[in-house]
């Protein structure tokens, strides 16, 4: 996960990263996974996805703003997708103390803000019990941030029950590969696989998929392909529009990590 701007936590020396810490900059946790996307993407699809976005928010941010990357945690949580060959995945008891290692040496090193970056749904539950754990632990200033939990572009031409229910290896993920990494789509393998979610939603209120009450899944219990969503809407065109929006509101969350007055985070007692 190369970044244009973004200083690599690996490329400083144990003096530089003393200095750097002195000027309280952000520092960025790339979250992902490497998992079944369907028959049509790579296993390495959100990881791809995770990293284009970033290069996107690289562009937004002020070249001011001090930004320090880590080295990206490329494996997550995939429970929900082991059924499938080739998805790698950590219990959660594991990414959840990967995290909280990572965290522990950027409080460690002497900063304060980690902004946790994640592209892979099944990692968001253990992001944020991490999250919680370093706050309370090491006085962290710690954000969390799902792509797919910032609003969507206000005119995005996908059908409401498509970025509802479309959320792995749909339309959006499609067209973000497409735009990001064309070679890696499998376009004749490209599919309409609607989500047990979006029929669950014809006849229940609140329990369903993507519900108020939301019921545990695998994969295979949305669809039989591993993949929910029509990705046959999918071109590189949405692509380019939600990676460039999803980047911009990325750059918006590290600037406002940035800025946040960290005296409104009270001390331990004694």
């Amino acid at each position: 996960m190369e970044l244009t701007r973004f200083t690599r936590w690996q490329d400083l020396t144990t003096e530089e990263m003393r200095l750097l810490a002195s000027r309280d900059p952000v520092v960025i946790l790339p979250l992902a996974a490497i998992e079944q996307h369907g028959p049509h993407l790579p296993l390495s699809t959100d990881l791809e996805i995770g990293r284009g976005l970033l290069q996107a928010a690289a562009a937004f941010v002020k070249e001011t703003q001090g930004v320090l990357q880590l080295p990206p945690m490329m494996i997550g949580t995939s429970m929900e997708h082991e059924d499938f060959p080739g998805t790698l995945s950590l219990e959660p008891e594991t990414a959840l103390a990967v995290i909280a290692r990572y965290g522990a040496a950027v409080a460690a090193a002497g900063f304060r803000r980690l902004l946790l970056v994640n592209s892979h749904g099944g990692n968001t539950q253990v992001m944020e019990l991490a999250a919680l754990r370093l706050r309370r632990d090491h006085e962290l200033l710690a954000v969390n941030c799902s792509y797919f939990r910032l609003p969507p572009p206000a005119d995005l031409a996908l059908p409401a029950d498509e970025i509802q229910h479309g959320i792995h290896g749909g339309a959006v993920e499609t067209a973000m590969m497409l735009h990001l990494a064309p070679g890696a789509v499998r376009m004749d393998a490209c599919a309409d696989a609607v989500s047990m979610g979006q029929e669950l939603a014809r006849t229940m209120t609140l329990v369903g998929v993507v519900a108020p009450a939301p019921m545990a899944w695998l994969s295979r219990d949305l669809h039989q392909s591993g993949a929910v969503g029509n990705a046959l809407l999918a071109d590189a065109a949405l692509g380019r529009q939600l990676v460039l929006h999803y980047g911009q509101a990325i750059a918006q969350v590290i600037h406002e990590t940035g800025e946040f007055p960290l005296d409104r985070l009270r001390p331990a007692r004694p």
